[in-house]
């Protein structure tokens, strides 16, 4: 089997800076690196508006490989602040409405960038969509 990496169009700064792909493809699984709540104006303050950036990324990475939100069969999350894990779960039904994937939510003391407070990772199975 063949392996593609996956780097959308706008994301070739962080390809280059940091030295990772946004995603790599094997077969019908896809393995999307952690997404994080940055957009052009930076890093939101809220946690619920960092999250919406950070799942709204994590779709745009699955489309770019043929996936979707559906496809999903195991997500991490970290979270700097877990007693605040509400917020996360209220964005993330938004994105997963039902049929929710395997989840491992990890407290951490910080990310990579100051100010962020969530980033998720992902592994999707192309047209694996979920049943309950």
């Amino acid at each position: 089997m063949t392996m593609e990496l996956i780097n959308p169009p706008g994301s070739e700064a962080a390809y280059q800076a940091f030295q990772f792909s946004q995603a790599v493809k094997v077969g019908e699984t896809v393995h999307v690196s952690g997404q994080v709540g940055y957009g052009p104006a930076g890093i939101p303050e809220g946690k619920e508006d960092q999250c919406r950036l950070a799942f709204g990324h994590l779709k745009a990475v699955l489309a770019s490989a043929g996936a979707n939100m559906s496809d999903i069969v195991s997500m991490t999350s970290y979270h700097t602040d877990p007693s605040d894990f509400e917020s996360f779960k209220k964005v993330q039904r938004e994105f997963i409405p039902e049929n929710f994937p395997a989840h491992t939510a990890v407290g951490v003391t910080a990310l990579l960038m100051p100010g962020l407070k969530c980033e998720i990772s992902a592994v999707a199975v192309i047209g694996g969509a979920r049943k309950s």
